[in-house]
């Protein structure tokens, strides 16, 4: 890939022979793009009949029992699937590593992602390497920052200033991080959900944005989102980072009080994805173009409001998130509690499905997930970042479904993150498209052309890979 497929401007990626770039040494495998017009099977009125040339029409799909779960729900219950030719049964899966692993076997024809497992899957991190794709992008926001009620009035007493701050930086936890130092104590301990979940990338640039290492200052283990607030109330962690509705369930126990979403650590942020092996992918392309579309349609109804309670009843339910609609609707209402004692406040984007080109898996997004996977040590080897973000996170597919659609979609790959405070509208498309804040609360910028220089920029980090060689490969 030349150097002008990354310029500081958003611009289009051209596709990228994924074998060739296997073959030229870099770290995803890959297979041939999906090209030409929309072919007859993809028009919206082939699928009325009985499944429009379908490789494959019986399909299960992996979730965990979260919010954002709420595209394959919805299009399941409201028969999107069924519209085109899909007869899908959900499965609920314990952990994120049973996701990925019986996506890799193929128990699992695909499933709800975090956003950074498709490239984990594919470059080998934490698990033998399996090319896994995604060509649809499930949701924006979502997470939140939780601690103990004990922790949160140590904070308080630390550096009750900092504390009022919104967002709130972590200046006060490294305060009580090293009183506990000076006193000899054991570091605290914190959970996030998965070695290479969103959810572990946030609360380590938000330790690491006021100087706490995450990898020495304190410990970081993996639980189930199911389990986290059992876990803060039995005291064996002091703070955690998840999905809904696992924040708020804390609040409204009493146990926990939330410090910051990831709406706030970065506006607007990808969350989870729909993701398959690219060798099922190559086996099943029109089936895999019918779940994106139903999942378009879905994303789409789901950023109603009027229809946003009705999300509530559907994914509450036991067979899915098994939570009361009074937790769930907190955040997918459009507000949100910090503390059970303080009233809800607006957040209106805590939960983003559709709006602000949400479903488009944007390739700076995936490099930016990427970025993160050198800058904490899980990737050795250098790598063009956003070549190999290219391999893995597929817009050539997305833009298929959404053609077929008549949807507007992006018609560039990348753009920088963190350079917009206020919403701004996205000209690069078929149709203006309205999009939200993405800045990241420290007022950082990622640009995606220049990935080597920002990795390699940060005040804390652990690489694995000698700086020079991730700046030439990037360069």
């Amino acid at each position: 890939m030349s150097d002008t497929n990354t310029t500081n401007n958003p611009a289009r990626i051209p596709d990228l022979s994924r074998r060739r770039f296997l073959k030229t040494g870099g770290l995803a495998v890959g297979g041939a793009t999906l090209l030409g017009g929309t072919p007859p099977w993809l028009r919206t009125g082939a699928w009325a009949g009985e499944g429009g040339g379908l490789e494959k029409t019986k399909l299960t799909l992996g979730f965990i029992p979260l919010t954002d779960c709420a595209p394959l729900v919805v299009a399941a219950e409201k028969g999107y699937f069924k519209k085109y030719g899909l007869d899908v049964a959900l499965s609920k899966e314990a952990s994120w590593a049973n996701i990925r692993d019986k996506v890799a076997i193929g128990e699992l024809d695909g499933a709800h992602m975090l956003a950074g497992m498709p490239i984990a899957a594919s470059l080998g991190v934490g698990a033998l390497p399996k090319a896994t794709i995604t060509a649809f992008s499930m949701d924006l926001n979502g997470n939140a920052i939780t601690v103990s009620n004990e922790l949160y009035e140590r904070m308080v007493k630390a550096d009750p200033e900092a504390m009022k701050e919104r967002p709130l930086s972590a200046r006060a936890l490294k305060k009580v991080i090293d009183a506990d130092k000076a006193a000899g104590k054991e570091p605290m301990t914190f959970a996030m959900v998965f070695p290479v979940s969103t959810h572990n990338y946030e609360i380590r640039y938000w330790m690491g944005s006021a100087g706490i290492d995450p990898d020495q200052d304190v410990r970081l283990i993996v639980i189930p989102p199911p389990q986290m607030v059992a876990n803060l109330k039995a005291g064996n962690i002091n703070g955690y980072c998840v999905g809904e509705p696992w924040n708020e369930r804390a609040v409204e126990a009493g146990i926990g009080r939330v410090l910051i979403t990831n709406y706030e650590i970065w506006n607007n942020n990808p969350e989870k994805v729909f993701g398959v092996n690219l060798e099922w992918h190559e086996k099943n392309p029109r089936t895999h173009q019918a779940l994106i579309m139903a999942l378009l349609e879905a994303a789409q109804w789901m950023d109603h409001p009027e229809n946003r309670m009705e999300v509530v009843s559907l994914i509450a339910q036991k067979s899915y998130v098994n939570a009361p609609e009074d937790v769930v609707k907190m955040s997918m209402t459009g507000t949100f509690k910090y503390a059970k004692d303080e009233e809800a406040r607006p957040l209106p984007d805590f939960n983003v499905f559709y709006r602000y080109a949400a479903n488009f898996p944007w390739l700076s997004h995936a490099a930016w997930f990427i970025s993160q996977m050198y800058r904490w040590g899980q990737l050795e080897q250098p790598a063009n970042i956003l070549q190999t973000a290219g391999s893995i996170y597929r817009p050539d597919l997305y833009r298929q479904a959404a053609k077929a659609l008549g949807v507007p979609y992006p018609t560039i790959d990348v753009k920088k993150e963190g350079v917009n405070a206020k919403p701004w509208t996205l000209k690069e498309a078929t149709r203006p498209i309205a999009m939200g804040p993405d800045r990241f609360f420290d007022g950082g910028v990622f640009d995606p052309a220049k990935s080597g220089e920002y990795v390699t920029g940060f005040a804390v980090k652990n690489l694995k890979v000698a700086p020079d060689a991730l700046l030439k490969a990037n360069a």
